[in-house]
């Protein structure tokens, strides 16, 4: 039960996560990247009734229906939607090309591992107070090393700290987890990618920052050359600047 709480309560926080994310987006081509918090909310919200179902509490068809979603997020969606949010945000560079790189690697996993989800069927079960998802298409080594590459790769390549830090700290806990709790991977690896999704705002503060300080620039810009415009415009047609003033 200690895990149904937890999964609900992390989605709950996230959620807050979420809306105070979306509120720093500063242009469309953020909000893919800021949507991340906001689906790993959903998805442990969905792991919470996987875990009531594996109690008793759900019938078999809703246990069934939070089981597909939970791994379809996680096994089959993440390696192309991460270098993807990435991609749209990364400026011109070596480094938008590397994650450009993953982005098509992640979108041939994508559409590999979805369709082996789709006709080969996942079995969940708990193992030591821990859910465990078999599928015995994606629960292959090469597939691993490529979901790696494209999820914690491409966050690595980023430029921000923060997004970096969430790169690593995802990259160490989950090589933890392979050699400690290997059976547990996906559930627990999900688990705290989540709790640590909560980086990613403190990325949009700072990019929100940097946007804010980019406009009140451009701000000045304008002013100082819409004056230096009016100036040499009074000096060079005096009668019209009189004018105008008697007018006003």
């Amino acid at each position: 039960m200690f895990f149904i709480i937890v999964n609900f309560t992390l989605s709950g926080a996230l959620f807050v996560i979420a809306i105070l994310t979306f509120k720093k987006v500063s242009t469309p081509a953020e909000v893919v990247f800021a949507s991340l918090p906001f689906l790993f909310a959903l998805h442990q919200f969905t792991q919470g009734f996987v875990w009531l179902g594996m109690y008793g509490l759900i019938g078999p068809r809703p246990l069934e229906l939070a089981e597909g979603i939970f791994v379809f997020y996680a096994q089959g969606l993440l390696q192309f939607l991460i270098p993807l949010s990435l991609w749209l945000i990364e400026p011109e560079g070596i480094r938008r090309k590397l994650i450009g790189i993953l982005m098509v690697t992640g979108a041939v996993l994508t559409a590999y591992t979805l369709y082996g989800l789709a006709i080969e069927p996942t079995s969940v079960y708990i193992k030591n107070h821990i859910l465990v998802y078999v599928n015995n298409w994606t629960d292959v080594h090469w597939i691993g090393v490529l979901y790696v590459l494209t999820t914690c790769g491409a966050l690595l390549l980023s430029r921000s700290i923060a997004i970096q830090l969430f790169g690593l700290l995802n990259l160490i806990f989950l090589i933890l987890v392979y050699f400690f709790i290997p059976y547990g991977l996906t559930s627990i690896w999900c688990l705290y990618a989540a709790a640590v999704s909560v980086l990613l705002y403190f990325y949009f503060v700072e990019r929100r920052i940097a946007f804010l300080q980019v406009l009140k620039k451009k701000e000045v810009d304008f002013n100082t050359k819409l004056e230096k415009e009016l100036t040499t415009l009074k000096n060079r047609y005096p009668k019209l600047r009189e004018k105008w003033q008697k007018r006003l």
